[in-house]
Formats: C-alpha cells, sequence, structure tokens
C-alpha cells in the first residue's frame, strides 16, 4: 500500500465537497450528512451511510481537537467507489459523545486503505495550529492549504 501525500488528500476533498456552514441535530445527524455527502460525491454508494452510522454505533469517531472522521466500517468497503473526503465545519459545535465537535471529516478509502488515510488526516489535524485554522477558515482555499 502506497502512503498518501499531503497533495493526494487534497484531491480527494473536492470544493464541492466542503461545507463550512453546516448545522446538526446531533451526532447522528452529523455522520448522516457527510455520508450523504460522499454519496453525492459519487465515492459510495448509499448503504454506506448506514454502514458509517454503524461504525459509530460501535466505536467513536471522535479523533481529539475538536474533530471526528466518520468512516463506514470494514464490511462496507465493497461499496466504496473512490477513495474521497468531505468536510463539515459546525461553527456551534456538536455533542459527539460528551466531545464538542465543530468539524467532522467524511472519509470513503477502498479496502484497508482508509487505515492509512485516517492516519494522515489525524495527524495533521491533531496540530493544534492546523486544527484551530481549520474551525476559523472562510473560504476553502483555507481549508485546502491546511492539507497542502
Amino acid at each position: 500500500m502506497t502512503e498518501l501525500s499531503f497533495e493526494r488528500l487534497h484531491e480527494l476533498l473536492s470544493a464541492d465537497s466542503v461545507f463550512l456552514e453546516a448545522s446538526a441535530t446531533g451526532r447522528e445527524d452529523a455522520v448522516r450528512q457527510a455520508g450523504d455527502a460522499l454519496v453525492r460525491a459519487g465515492a459510495v454508494d448509499p448503504d454506506y451511510v448506514d454502514a458509517m452510522l454503524e461504525r459509530e454505533g460501535s466505536v467513536s469517531t471522535y479523533v481529539g481537537e475538536g474533530i471526528a472522521m466518520p468512516h463506514g466500517t470494514l464490511n462496507a468497503k465493497h461499496q466504496v467507489k473512490s477513495d474521497a473526503l468531505v468536510l463539515l465545519r459546525f461553527r456551534d459545535g456538536i455533542d459527539w459523545g460528551g466531545e464538542r465537535v465543530t468539524v467532522v471529516l467524511g472519509v470513503a478509502a477502498h479496502g484497508r486503505h482508509y487505515i492509512a488515510l485516517i492516519s494522515q488526516i489525524a495527524s495533521v489535524l491533531l496540530d493544534p495550529g492546523r486544527a484551530d485554522a481549520l474551525r476559523a477558515a472562510e473560504s476553502v482555499d483555507e481549508v485546502y492549504a491546511l492539507f497542502g
């Protein structure tokens, strides 16, 4: 498996998949919105959304610094058409099992490739300075700069 570069991360996040003014009623709604955005991006089959909710029900996808990275279960790997990311920012935050989440990165990746993808994203965004910048981003270009 080839390690992804940050340029590759940038390629996985299209401008149409960045939502800087999202709102949700809670964690399940936020996961569903991320999944629906992956469906609209053509990255996953609609059933992948249920696999994302299943994953969240068994293991929280909260990674720290106000960021969650929902993704499907391993059993849903056949529902992934292409690797992709979507980003939803919730200015007011969402209760995520006792943690306050302001940024949700929905992840779709083929097979075990998602482990490398999630690891790389986490290593970038667990930097408090980058996480702060992401929470404050006002444009897609600012979001891209954090992954570049």
